[in-house]
């Protein structure tokens, strides 16, 4: 498909054969909002845990239910509350403090 030139040596030539597809698959994955969203969701766990280490383990059944706010809680240590959605429930394993920078992560099945 690609050929070198007097202009641009052939591995010169594979480097930005790769960078064009590293390109596209990135947008194939942001253009989608699906995607997107599972893609902000791995990059946001993956920086917690490179942040901050967990705090603790704690199954979604030990966390209260608030039908008002339509929510999982679970108080923190230093009074803050750790908070999950319904639909976060499904797709997050770690939550934030409200408060603090202490995290939890969710334990979904025993």
């Amino acid at each position: 498909l690609f050929r070198s030139s007097a202009d641009v040596p052939a591995e010169e030539l594979k480097a930005r054969v790769q960078r064009f597809i590293e390109i596209d698959q990135a947008w194939k994955i942001l253009g989608n909002e699906e995607t997107k969203k599972d893609y902000d969701l791995q990059q946001r766990e993956s920086e917690l845990t490179k942040t901050w280490p967990v705090d603790a383990q704690v199954h979604l059944k030990d966390m209260s239910w608030d039908n008002d706010e339509e929510c999982h809680t679970f108080l923190c240590r230093c009074g803050g509350r750790y908070t999950l959605s319904k639909n976060e429930a499904e797709e997050v394993s770690l939550v934030c403090c409200d408060t603090c920078s202490l995290i939890i992560e969710i334990i979904k099945y025993s």
